[in-house]
């Protein structure tokens, strides 16, 4: 068992000024791997303070030296990356090859673009006779999820400390014992004293007192719609930037010219991928009405394919859900799915045959669903997927905006040119067309009730700088 029961605090492992001891569950087997303790507003506090003392050295380091320090945490990184996986994988359940190939190695891909983006950024610019300066925007507090918890905690830390940012994390409570590794690479790497600081604690007790922190210049979160709201509200009193990765409930649009075999199979292996929790899953496939029953036909056999297991397991492809809380949630929406008359193509209520222990959730497929569903509305961060029948290609844009959320989108067609025209339509923030993968150097982030602000590459690195004019200075 982890004993993870002290905070990183200017640059030194200290206990909690009150300690409230929390069980991190291996949602694998449900037995418990760890022990933390969770803040409290003295501890935000102390990590706030060290943070603020900190900014007025770190943020007048040159661009060379914090190139310089980014590399040295890549190499540390490297090094823990295999550590790094294993804890992911027992902390949140996601399978060792995911872990291995997708979770872990996303650290490093922001660490890689945040040195290339670092190398060529312009901080300064002249307009006449004056400057336009960009100056990192100070303090941040930075709230991560549990889902991809070090790519989270990565996408934050890393622009800020690029910027010359300095911070306090909080990560997830359900999964933090990859942000304890993180901490002791930062430290290997020789990260200043009070540059970065850790408290873990929940929402109430350091995630509020971090947002409405007098000394918190920046909050960069990630997690529910409902949770981003409290802390927009939350931070408004001080007027600080908020930045809000949220929700989402993404399209997926199967036009009529594709192979249907391919596009379809691939959309629910990608809706499937974490056990389904991703926040830009593309969770609704809208397909021609005239398609369905061999759409059915076809996402049932893609669906049997999937190797539900222990995430050790060699050949298991879908783990457990993060916790029993999210097994319950998806559990209720599975039956609200069937109350509300969708067809139940596979899956369903209860564990898979032969895992009774660990939240393990059934590969789950409704079809012919109605967008004014529950199902259809509601992000369930499960593996299940709502396959949806449309008129014609505007039927089909309608459909897909016909949601609160607006994370991403998904189009699959023969011709990328018509794909393209759809996708410019489709009211999200990135627009995947036949399949194309994330780009971790494109600006990642949401329309509407799915947060605001951008994340990864050059944009998501400008949301830690402010922009200063300096008259007569040119």
């Amino acid at each position: 068992m982890y004993d993870y029961r002290e905070f990183y605090i200017n640059g030194e492992w200290v206990a909690a000024v009150e300690p409230h001891d929390f069980d991190v569950i291996n949602p694998a087997n449900e037995d418990v791997i760890a022990k933390i303790t969770l803040g409290t507003g003295a501890d935000v506090d102390n990590a706030v303070a060290a943070a603020k003392a900190a900014f007025i050295d770190y943020s007048q380091t040159s661009r060379e030296q914090r190139i310089a320090l980014l590399e040295k945490i890549l190499g540390v990184y490297q090094v823990h990356m295999q550590e790094m996986a294993r804890l992911i994988s027992e902390e949140m359940g996601a399978p060792m090859l995911l872990a291995n190939t997708a979770q872990a190695p996303s650290a490093m891909g922001h660490i890689m673009y945040a040195i290339e983006t670092l190398k060529n950024y312009s901080f300064e610019r002249t307009v006449g006779a004056n400057r336009i300066v960009k100056q990192p925007v100070g303090v941040c507090g930075l709230i991560t999820p549990w889902n991809w918890p070090i790519n989270q905690i990565a996408c934050k830390v890393i622009p800020a400390l690029a910027a010359g940012c300095t911070m306090v994390l909080k990560p997830s409570e359900v999964a933090p014992l990859d942000a304890y590794l993180f901490a002791k690479i930062l430290d290997e790497a020789g990260v200043p004293k009070g540059v970065f600081n850790l408290v873990n604690g929940d929402g109430p007790n350091v995630g509020e007192v971090l947002s409405g922190h007098a000394d918190i210049d920046m909050v960069s979160f990630t997690g529910s719609t409902r949770a981003g709201i409290a802390i927009a509200k939350n931070a408004a009193d001080s007027v600080k930037r908020v930045t809000q990765e949220l929700g989402g409930k993404s399209a997926n649009i199967i036009l009529d010219d594709v192979d249907f075999t391919t596009a379809v199979s691939g959309g629910v292996i990608h809706c499937f991928n974490n056990s389904g929790q991703s926040c830009n899953a593309p969770t609704r496939m809208l397909v021609p009405k005239g398609n369905m029953d061999a759409v059915i036909a076809i996402a049932r056999a893609a669906a049997e394919t999937v190797v539900t297991g222990a995430p050790s397991t060699e050949g298991t492809t879908m783990g457990p859900v993060a916790s029993e809380v999210q097994y319950n949630k998806i559990q209720g929406l599975i039956k609200k799915g069937i109350d509300e008359g969708a067809d139940l193509v596979i899956g369903g209520l209860g564990k898979p045959d032969g895992l009774d222990k660990g939240y393990f959730v059934q590969p789950t497929i409704f079809a012919n669903v109605s967008n004014d569903m529950a199902i259809a509305q509601e992000e369930i961060f499960g593996p299940v997927l709502c396959i949806l029948p449309y008129e014609d290609e505007a039927d089909a844009i309608r459909i897909a905006n016909d949601t609160p959320y607006g994370l991403s989108g998904y189009v699959s067609s023969s011709d990328v040119e018509r794909a393209g025209v759809v996708a410019r339509q489709l009211r999200t923030g990135n627009v995947h067309i036949n399949g194309a993968v994330p780009d971790l150097s494109l600006p990642f982030g949401g329309f509407k009730q799915s947060g605001n602000g951008r994340e990864w590459g050059e944009v998501g690195f400008e949301e830690y700088l402010e922009t200063q004019v300096i008259l007569g200075a040119g």
